[in-house]
């Protein structure tokens, strides 16, 4: 499991349409925004390099300017259940 977050600044012409483009990729919500462009955003993964993938998208949606993780946790769940059982 990988969980992070990021906070982007987003050129607030589009940010109604970069909204729509977050929102539609899994594993992404939305936490804050301001009128100016800047967005929160969490982020929830399998592994990480599907969170590093969706990092590269993110840099990819309309209007999006800049993208910084600003939080990153990371837990192999396979190992902690191999231990319980053990």
């Amino acid at each position: 499991m990988n969980i992070s977050s990021a906070i982007l600044h987003i050129a607030p012409t589009r940010l109604a349409e970069a909204r729509d483009a977050l929102l539609a990729l899994s594993g992404v919500e939305i936490h804050a925004e301001t009128p100016e462009g800047k967005m929160v955003v969490v982020l929830e993964d399998d592994d990480l390099e599907s969170a590093a993938n969706k990092y590269v998208a993110l840099h990819g949606v309309p209007g999006v300017a800049t993208v910084a993780m600003v939080y990153q946790y990371s837990d192999d769940e396979s190992v902690e259940t191999e231990e319980v059982q053990a």
